[in-house]
């Protein structure tokens, strides 16, 4: 088992109700869906904005671990004990 950190920012922290989350990740060769899935676990409000009917991540969402993005590999990225991964929405400003 491993513990990951995520941090959710904009309406994802919103609809959490806080923007920094420590989750177990019982898998044996542990991925960014299993992480997120152990999030959702404790979390199941943001599933609907995360997932697609699909069950693939909302495109529009940026993963990051540890501070890099993951659009290549996605939900299939390992994770690794005490990583931090990061899920935001496109943000805009002007």
């Amino acid at each position: 088992m491993v513990c990951v950190r995520w941090k959710l920012f904009a309406d994802l922290a919103e609809r959490a109700g806080d923007s920094e989350f420590d989750v177990s990740v019982s898998a044996s060769d542990p991925t960014a869906r299993d992480a997120l899935d152990a999030l959702l676990d404790s979390q199941p409000e943001l599933e609907e904005r995360v997932y697609t009917a699909d069950g693939e991540l909302e495109p529009h969402l940026n993963l990051l671990r540890n501070g890099e993005n993951v659009s290549e590999t996605g939900l299939a990225t390992p994770v690794e004990a005490n990583d931090e991964l990061a899920l935001f929405p496109p943000v805009s400003g002007g």
